[in-house]
């Protein structure tokens, strides 16, 4: 299944502003590598940022909400951003299945 997460901080968790959070996002691209087998994820479809908006945007492809939930605990997402883990589908899937 795919899967939207949603990082949220505040300006003063950016890791632009914070030493802390510095740490934590440099170290997320390794440690995301090293736990997805952990943590059931198939692949990382890919990872955006939108610096000014504070957001981050993962697509995950994984077998639940719940592995991710841990997945981003582990890797520390969690500790600088509010997470919102949302199940999504690719456009050309939702098309066949209307054309039925």
């Amino acid at each position: 299944m795919l899967f939207g997460v949603f990082a949220i901080h505040a300006p003063e968790s950016c890791p632009l502003n914070n030493r802390n959070s510095k740490k934590i996002f440099l170290d997320i691209q390794k440690k995301l590598k090293e736990n997805t087998k952990k943590f059931h994820v198939n692949k990382i479809i890919g990872f955006y940022m939108s610096v000014l908006e504070h957001e981050w945007i993962i697509i995950i492809d994984a077998k639940s909400a719940h592995d991710i939930e841990n997945l981003c605990i582990a890797v520390g997402i969690s500790a600088i951003s509010t997470i919102k883990i949302v199940p999504i589908n690719d456009f050309n899937i939702v098309s066949k299945r209307l054309s039925k």
